[in-house]
């Protein structure tokens, strides 16, 4: 049995439920998502010699939920033009602290990559390296909890990306003073899910939740949902499908 979720399988086509802290893709002999599910295939396929697998998309190392693969090149490179095209639907899902007064609402920002560090940082427009980044969220649940002592509520945020920067979700609820929880790069004061010593390893509240594409080989339209880790069940959620 693997050590991930499959969501689906047909054809060339194999998506997964990407664990929490755990690399998308790495150099060989670093632990990946890519890596265990080659040798998933590998073995279960009695596949000689290498085995191919396309990544058409990412997530960040501590994000979980939904991500594609494909098994060969020409589902790899189909899958790749609907995100280039911006063609396919993301769905995330995201505990933060704090709550936004609004139901609903759009943020708009500009971003660029702080050089030669994993990080992104909010810019004025005239910035030369500035890229547009907007997304639109959804109040899901309001949820309370404890931080010091003191009481708090927080929310649990649906998002639609309409643009795909780097930490985009992260950095733009951030800067207004909704962190994710667990994000201590972002300024997160409330840890989540397993407190490992490597904090590379640590998870965040940010899930994955779905995706909605073109089977590349079928053109049939897809939506895979991704449940939530178990982890999320400690937070005070009401019940939801």
């Amino acid at each position: 049995m693997p050590d991930f979720e499959i969501l689906l399988e047909d054809g060339p086509l194999f998506a997964v439920n990407k664990p929490a802290g755990l690399l998308t893709q790495a150099p060989p002999g670093i632990d990946s998502l890519e890596h265990r599910v080659k040798d998933f295939l590998t073995v279960r396929d009695n596949k000689p010699g290498r085995c191919y697998l396309g990544v058409p998309h990412r997530l960040d190392r501590p994000v979980s939920g939904a991500i594609l693969f494909a098994k060969h090149t020409r589902a790899a490179r189909r899958l790749s033009e609907q995100f280039e095209s911006r063609t396919v639907k993301k769905t995330y899902w995201t505990a933060v602290e704090n709550s936004p007064e609004e139901e609903t609402g759009t943020w708009q920002d500009y971003v660029k990559k702080i050089p030669n560090q994993p990080s992104a940082v909010i810019v004025s427009s005239d910035d030369e390296e500035a890229r547009e980044a907007i997304l639109h969220y959804g109040v899901l649940q309001r949820f309370p909890y404890d931080f010091g002592g003191r009481k708090r509520i927080g929310a649990l945020l649906e998002i639609q990306l309409e643009t795909g920067r780097m930490h985009q979700i992260r950095i733009q609820a951030a800067s207004r003073g909704f962190p994710v929880l667990g994000d201590f790069h972002y300024g997160s004061t409330i840890p989540f899910g397993e407190q490992f010593e490597d904090t590379r390893l640590r998870g965040i509240a940010l899930h994955a939740r779905s995706i909605t594409f073109q089977h590349p080989m079928t053109h049939v339209s897809i939506t895979l949902n991704a449940p939530l880790p178990q982890v999320w069940q400690t937070l005070n959620l009401r019940p939801f499908h």
